[in-house]
């Protein structure tokens, strides 16, 4: 986290949290949801504004994380943002090598290979699970062929309890 970000939370501790505003997709790109776009229905359907500031988007890697309850956040100051994500809290992306890479550009250690009823493939690594971007399947493959991973099947919908993580904070926010 940064530390301007640390500050601004001892400067203002409670700041109320914000939710439905920022979501992830599949393919590990950032989405600004207006109120408009959160009135018109839930994320991935109603996704938003793409992000594209370079400054901004690298600010959201270093600030995202999670609370104890699997719900994932970008601190935004004193404010914790929580993501509405479209499948798993990380985007892996994998090169031709076998190195992994998450959308924020962390990188990870695979210690299993999952594969759901659709073809979804999904890796579970020192920093939790995460979908394998659509573009690295092939080299997910590759991997799978020489040994490195043996998949294991997997249900998409026991994902998020499985794994601990909240896919949608916002409705999660709105049960009783």
């Amino acid at each position: 986290m940064d530390e301007i970000v640390k500050q601004a939370l001892a400067k203002w501790p409670n700041v109320p949290d914000c939710y439905g505003w920022l979501g992830l997709d599949a393919r590990g790109r950032w989405y600004i949801r207006d109120g408009a776009t959160q009135f018109a229905g839930d994320f991935p359907s109603h996704k938003g504004t793409e992000l594209h500031h370079e400054k901004l988007l690298e600010f959201i890697a270093r600030n995202y994380d999670h609370d104890a309850r699997g719900q994932w956040f970008f601190q935004n100051g004193p404010q914790r943002v929580y993501v509405e994500l479209e499948c798993t809290p990380w985007i892996w992306r994998v090169d031709p090598s076998g190195a992994i890479r998450s959308h924020t550009g962390q990188h990870a250690s695979a210690a299993s290979c999952l594969l759901d009823e659709t073809g979804k493939v999904y890796l579970v690594t020192d920093l939790g699970i995460g979908l394998v971007h659509t573009q690295d399947v092939g080299c997910i493959a590759e991997q799978i062929e020489i040994g490195r991973w043996t998949p294991e099947s997997v249900t998409e919908s026991r994902l998020e309890d499985a794994y601990g993580y909240v896919r949608s904070p916002s409705r999660r926010q709105q049960m009783p």
